[in-house]
């Protein structure tokens, strides 16, 4: 039995060195190991020996399934580890391959404008306003000398949700709401945010869109620093050799009112398509602020004027950028979009 159990234990520790991977070592171990295996046969046959004999062969047979079971998990852990090393050769990456292009998103053109503009006027001294979407009619109308039944409202086409509470039309209302915070104090701020009106979708009109207003209040404004104002804005905007004209016009908010247009860019006054052959573009609105505004936040109109002025983003980014549809800043068009990659970052 001996000499079995000695032959038994080479014959396995030739055949588990002999395998190639993990599936015949596994074939192997049930073979010799398992239940059906001749070294549990052994250990079933320990019986037939006679009782001096069992503790010797049973510490014998026990001694050489531990050798073998050890030789077994040693040739595992290495058949394992060349199994990754093969899965790591076919599984390789070439670092040097190109790797795939990330698109970097970019500021959208709406956004840029409104952020150019920002900092322009930051830099002029304005603050930043902003005020609620959902507005009341007091701000939106009242406190802007259109009081109710006044026939310029019908011009704004707004969304009613009740008698009192609104959509705003303009932001015009964080003027107004500026001004009574201020409590006769001098300010200049900008206040820049989507507004909405009752309009069909076409190439250049939107039931929602942005606007951004400034306010100038305190002693002594007068119409040439409206002028001054707005002259800066349309070169550093559209080109330092742009010239502005002041046109009169109407604004129940402001007394005297006007329109403001610059040289075309494109023909330089000349006439083109852009300008519909004039020679100019018109940009914005503005105007002296109405004593009755003033009057109405709390401020004396005898002692404290001001200017103030509106302005479209979509319109001036249409322009700027030479986009024929207003519908194309909402779409979300990729397409689109991506054309105003900024190249200088």
């Amino acid at each position: 039995m001996i000499e079995q159990l000695t032959q038994l234990k080479e014959e396995v520790i030739e055949k588990i060195t002999a395998t190639e991977n993990i599936k015949q070592l596994n074939e192997v171990r049930v073979a010799y190991l398992g239940k059906k295996g001749p070294i549990t046969d052994l250990l079933k046959g320990m019986g037939k020996l006679p009782v001096e004999e069992r503790p010797k062969m049973g510490a014998l047979v026990n001694e050489v399934r531990a050798e073998v079971q050890h030789i077994h998990d040693v040739r595992k852990a290495t058949l394992e580890e060349q199994a990754i090393q093969e899965q790591l050769e076919k599984e390789a990456i070439d670092v040097t391959l190109p790797g795939r292009p990330v698109k970097v998103a970019n500021a959208h053109p709406l956004t840029r404008v409104i952020e150019e503009i920002e900092d322009l006027f930051i830099s002029m001294g304005y603050e930043v306003a902003e005020g609620p979407e959902v507005e009341k009619d007091y701000y939106n109308f009242e406190a802007l000398n259109l009081p109710k039944g006044h026939p310029a409202r019908d011009m704004q086409d707004t969304f009613y949700i009740s008698e009192e509470i609104l959509m705003r039309t303009h932001t015009s209302p964080v003027q107004a709401r500026t001004m009574e915070k201020k409590q006769g104090a001098s300010f200049k701020i900008i206040c820049p945010g989507k507004v909405f009106r009752r309009d069909n979708d076409d190439a250049t009109h939107s039931h929602q869109f942005t606007q951004i207003e400034g306010l100038v209040v305190g002693e002594n404004i007068r119409m040439s620093d409206l002028k001054g104002t707005l002259d800066i804005f349309a070169k550093k905007m559209f080109g330092e050799d742009r010239e502005i004209r002041l046109r009169p016009s109407f604004f129940p908010f402001t007394e005297p009112s006007v329109e403001m247009d610059i040289s075309c860019f494109k023909c330089g006054g000349e006439g083109c398509n852009v300008c519909k052959h004039t020679g100019w573009i018109e940009i914005l609105g503005a105007g002296m602020v109405h004593p009755n505004v003033l009057s109405m936040a709390g401020y004396d109109p005898k002692k404290v004027s001001g200017f103030a002025f509106g302005m479209g983003p979509e319109r001036i980014a249409m322009l700027k950028y030479g986009v024929d549809d207003i519908r194309h800043f909402y779409t979300n068009d990729v397409r689109f979009l991506s054309q105003f990659h900024r190249t200088e970052e």
